[in-house]
């Protein structure tokens, strides 16, 4: 049997739970119902995004692991992809006002696409991109 070629969950290991709701909740996503005080999930498409506190996803998943320091970058980036090239910038700017940290502007890249890069509160690094031909124009 072989690894199902498909991604369910992304967990994000969060310190402060309500604040990262209310990161989410600004960029206009809905909560999935059955949340807890420290859970929060949202439908991503076919693939569910959970909010979990950091200590406890470390002690499942890295008990052998330093917690990353806050704010730093765990080399993992998430992406959110749009239609047209314009509206990089404009969810870009979107994110940004709704608590996101401005990593870097949106620029054309060399691959052909455009794209910038924000933090949500516990430094995960989200993508904002345009890749030609990806979704529907």
């Amino acid at each position: 049997m072989s690894v199902p070629q498909r991604l369910s969950f992304v967990t994000i290991g969060v310190r402060d739970a309500a604040r990262s709701r209310a990161f989410y909740a600004g960029w206009g996503w809905q909560e999935r119902p059955g949340g807890s005080d420290d859970f929060a999930q949202f439908d991503v498409g076919t693939t569910r995004l959970a909010l979990f506190p950091l200590d406890r996803l470390a002690s499942e998943a890295a008990p052998d692991a330093d917690l990353p320091a806050p704010g730093t970058w765990n080399g993992i980036t998430l992406a959110v992809n749009v239609a047209a090239r314009g509206d990089v910038d404009q969810v870009h700017a979107a994110a940004a006002m709704a608590g996101a940290r401005v990593v870097t502007a949106p620029v054309d890249r060399e691959w052909g696409g455009r794209s910038g890069y924000v933090a949500d509160p516990d430094g995960t690094r989200w993508e904002v991109a345009w890749l030609p031909g990806l979704l529907p124009g």
